[in-house]
């Protein structure tokens, strides 16, 4: 089945390069901006159904690309929760030694008030599996508008070529287009709003 994977447009906090999970979020001016421009490029599917998280920033990218489909919302693919590092940027943290230890610990360890990655990733791999389980070809193309790290945890954790986790960054309105087999994801094409398409070896 295709299968796109596409992150939400900017918030305010990613103009400042802020940890942005759990924290709800609207667009930004800019950030809505930019996902009409991709709108305008038509390069997207026609669908039916899109498949999103909870989040504000979701919810209103998914309305302006795809203002027809109805929008189901899957709560385990909200973003990763990160707790004290909530609405910060890592220049507001450079001298919090937590934050310090977490980074050098390669963001694995436990966050105060929030997730281990480990687990994030967990909730969003089962979340896709329980839904993607109850799809068929006929429901293709499968559209999620989701987050970053949602992403990143699916397509670190099905994805071939094999990536790790943030191998798989995506800036704002860029995704994946995969083909899903039932047990994999085969990556076809990474696309963003600059708008141009290009395979993974193509960089």
């Amino acid at each position: 089945m295709k299968t796109f994977f596409i992150r939400h447009g900017m918030t305010y906090g990613n103009t400042k390069h802020q940890y942005i999970g759990r924290t709800d979020q609207p667009l930004c001016e800019e950030g809505r901006e930019a996902i009409i421009a991709v709108k305008e490029r038509g390069i997207y599917p026609q669908i039916n159904k899109v498949y999103v998280s909870p989040k504000k920033r979701a919810r209103e990218t998914a309305q302006i690309l795809f203002p027809e489909a109805e929008q189901i919302v899957i709560e385990d693919l909200r973003e990763m929760d990160f707790g004290v590092f909530e609405e910060r940027s890592y220049i507001d943290m450079a001298d919090d030694q937590i934050y310090q230890d977490w980074v050098a610990g390669k963001c694995e360890g436990q966050i105060p008030g929030g997730e281990l990655k480990s687990a994030f990733t967990e909730r969003s791999c089962k979340a896709f599996l329980e839904l993607i389980k109850t799809l068929n070809e006929e429901d293709s193309p499968i559209v999620f508008v989701v987050h970053g790290g949602t992403i990143m945890s699916i397509l670190s954790s099905f994805a071939v070529p094999v990536r790790e986790y943030y191998d798989f960054y995506v800036k704002n309105g860029y995704g994946y287009e995969c083909d899903w087999d039932g047990k994999a994801l085969t990556v076809l094409k990474e696309f963003g709003v600059d708008p141009s398409w290009k395979t993974p070896e193509e960089g």
